[in-house]
C-alpha cells in the first residue's frame, strides 16, 4: 500500500478517535460490531427468512451472498492482500489502545462490512419497506463501528461496501436465474 493511502486511512481513523470517542459509543460500538462477527447475525437473518415460504427466496439470496462473500473475502482477498490491522502497523503509526480484543486475521477487506452490505443489498432489492432500510442502517452502523474500534482502515471498509453491494446484486441474479431454470424444467416435466 502506498504512503498516500495510509495517510488517508489514518487521517480518518485519528479524526474518529479524537472527535467521536466517548463512553457511550465505547459501550455501543462493540455490540453493534458483534452482530456481524463471523457473519453470525446475518446468517441468522438468512436462516429466519428461509424458514417462511413468503421470504424463502430472499433468504436463499442472502445465504448465496454470504457464501460468495465468505469465499471471496476470507479465503481469497484477505490472505492474498495480507494487510495488517491499523493498530498493528506501528512502523507507520503510533500504537492505540483498543477497546476490543485484537482480531486474528488480516484487515482487507472488512468481513463484517462485506457481510452486512451483501445482505442489505439483497433486502433493499427484495423487500425495501419491511427489511431493506433497517438492514441498510445496521450495515452502515457496523461499517462505522469497524473504524471506530480501530480494527479496519477506511479503505478496507470502502472496498467491502462496494464488494458487498456487488455480491448482493450477483446473488439476486443467480438465485433468480436458477429459480427460472427450475420452474422451466418443472413446466416441461408437468407437460410430459
Amino acid at each position: 500500500m502506498t504512503d498516500a493511502i495510509y495517510r488517508f486511512d489514518y487521517a480518518i481513523l485519528d479524526y474518529i478517535a479524537e472527535h467521536w470517542r466517548c463512553g457511550f459509543l465505547d459501550a455501543v460500538m462493540p455490540v453493534i460490531s458483534e452482530f456481524a462477527h463471523s457473519g453470525i447475525g446475518w446468517i441468522a437473518v438468512a436462516l429466519l427468512l428461509i424458514c417462511f415460504k413468503k421470504t424463502r427466496k430472499t433468504g436463499l439470496m442472502c445465504a448465496a451472498a454470504l457464501t460468495t462473500g465468505l469465499i471471496l473475502c476470507n479465503f481469497g482477498l484477505k490472505p492474498l492482500v495480507a494487510r495488517i490491522r491499523p493498530y498493528e502497523n506501528t512502523a507507520i503509526h503510533e500504537a492505540i489502545a483498543l477497546i476490543v480484543p485484537p482480531e486474528k486475521d488480516f484487515s482487507f477487506p472488512s468481513g463484517h462490512t462485506i457481510a452486512s452490505f451483501e445482505v442489505a443489498a439483497v433486502l433493499m432489492i427484495r423487500d425495501r419497506k419491511r427489511f431493506g432500510w433497517a438492514s441498510l442502517v445496521l450495515a452502515v452502523l457496523i461499517a462505522f463501528s469497524r473504524l471506530y474500534l480501530y480494527v479496519h482502515y477506511p479503505t478496507d471498509v470502502i472496498a467491502a461496501v462496494i464488494l458487498g453491494i456487488a455480491i448482493g446484486f450477483f446473488a439476486v441474479w443467480v438465485v433468480n436465474a436458477l429459480d427460472q431454470k427450475i420452474r422451466a424444467k418443472r413446466g416441461l416435466a408437468d407437460a410430459e
